[in-house]
């Protein structure tokens, strides 16, 4: 019997419209906190030191997720999932709503920004763990390769979806952003206190808590087609994402003011959007690890380009390519993470791959930001996009595992793995 589609369940159907809200709120409000830091901070600054502040941002964010990542993952696989998502949901939603009345007041300083940054941090660090591994157990195991997908593709198209609303809604009125993004956050919490309990698996109640956290790190240690999917993203978005550079570049490079950085942020959610809806149709079936390959090769080329670029119309077009490369690598590689990672353990992995995916977007924005800072903004893109073709190719030699992964199948049970993992 054919599988059915997730969206035949209401309660994948309720995490979906959470996850996509939640991610595009998320997004959203990081472009429109990057501008207005950058814009304050050039009145009183030079350039280099006002893209040092957006590298600030990052780094802020950053910090919380790397301190809380063993704890978040440890709660997700102890703790009702479901609770933890919709509290996190809450705290983003209240952030919105500050950072929106500081907006409309006309009030807003660099102290206000960077504190609602840390809280989103914090936010995001209990809601990934928790959220990314919901999916699995609101549908039935046939139907879970198609519902990794269809939430793979919910998160990456909110996360470069939500820049173009962002930026959009800041040209027409600035405080409109965050009220905004303080509604879609309101959805995603009203929609995840819909979701009905969830069974899963139990956790081991006989091993010490830090053990069990470290068990999430021991099974991406030994599991080499998560460990080298999880890795290859961190190292490539690092250097090679110019989120952060888009309000230099809107501002002095290109010129084109926040119509134009709207316009910059979109671009990317075009090309995610394009690629999610083709994979909802035909998904991905042969050399999914190959793929992913030259999917991160091509996006460090796009990066490249859009460096170089004076043409707005050439500029965009990068960007667009660059979000559709990266929109398919996300898809292979949460599709292989989830696949074979055991219920019981998908929280504490999931924190493992959260930590890595900051690591390569908030740390990576502050490394762009610092790297502007010292190089300049052209020379931070052109030398992030040259690093992840370098790195591209060192996985291709060093994670033969990859290579070989010709469908999302092509490797050992999740089981046998986590039996591994355990005694590892």
């Amino acid at each position: 019997m054919p599988a059915r589609s997730p969206f035949a369940f209401a309660d994948f159907r309720f995490y979906w419209i959470a996850r996509l809200a939640g991610m595009l709120g998320s997004s959203a409000m990081l472009l429109v906190i990057g501008w207005q830091v950058y814009n304050i901070a050039r009145l009183t600054m030079d350039p280099a030191a006002a893209a040092a502040q957006i590298g600030f941002v990052g780094l802020i964010q950053f910090v919380p997720l790397f301190v809380l990542t063993p704890i978040t993952g440890w709660l997700a696989d102890r703790v009702d999932r479901r609770a933890i998502a919709a509290g996190s949901a809450a705290l983003q939603t209240i952030g919105a709503a500050v950072l929106a009345w500081f907006t409309w007041t006309e009030a807003m300083t660099l102290p206000v920004l960077f504190v609602v940054a840390g809280l989103l941090g914090i936010a995001r660090a209990f809601a990934g763990p928790a959220t990314g591994a919901l999916a699995p157990n609101l549908v039935p195991r046939e139907s879970l390769p198609n519902a990794i997908a269809l939430s793979s593709i919910a998160w990456q198209a909110g996360m470069v979806g939500g820049p173009g609303i962002g930026g959009y809604l800041y040209a027409w009125i600035p405080a409109s952003a965050y009220w905004a993004s303080a509604a879609l956050f309101f959805l995603s919490f009203v929609c995840l206190l819909l979701i009905g309990p969830v069974p899963r698996a139990a956790m081991e109640r006989d091993r010490h808590p830090v053990r069990q956290m470290i068990d999430g790190l021991s099974y991406v240690r030994t599991n080499r087609l998560v460990l080298g999917a999880i890795t290859l993203d961190l190292f490539a978005v690092f250097l090679a994402g110019a989120n952060a550079l888009l309000p230099i570049y809107a501002r002095d490079i290109l010129k084109v003011g926040p119509e134009g950085l709207a316009q910059l942020g979109a671009a990317p959610a075009v090309g995610a959007a394009l690629t999610a809806l083709f994979f909802a149709f035909r998904p991905l079936r042969s050399q999914v690890g190959t793929k992913m390959l030259g999917a991160v090769a091509l996006f460090g080329v796009a990066t490249i380009v859009f460096g170089l670029s004076r043409s707005m119309p050439l500029s965009l077009a990068a960007l667009f390519v660059a979000g559709s490369a990266d929109m398919f690598s996300v898809y292979v590689r949460q599709s292989l993470i989830q696949i074979h990672t055991p219920d019981p353990m998908r929280g504490r992995v999931g924190a493992v791959s959260q930590l890595t995916i900051s690591a390569s977007n908030e740390l990576g924005d502050a490394q762009s930001g610092f790297l502007a800072a010292a190089i300049g903004p052209v020379g931070a893109a052109v030398v992030g996009g040259a690093g992840a073709i370098a790195v591209t190719l060192l996985y291709v030699a060093r994670f033969p595992e990859l290579r070989r992964a010709r469908t999302f199948d092509d490797s050992p049970s999740p089981d046998q793995l986590s039996k591994t993992a355990s005694t590892a």
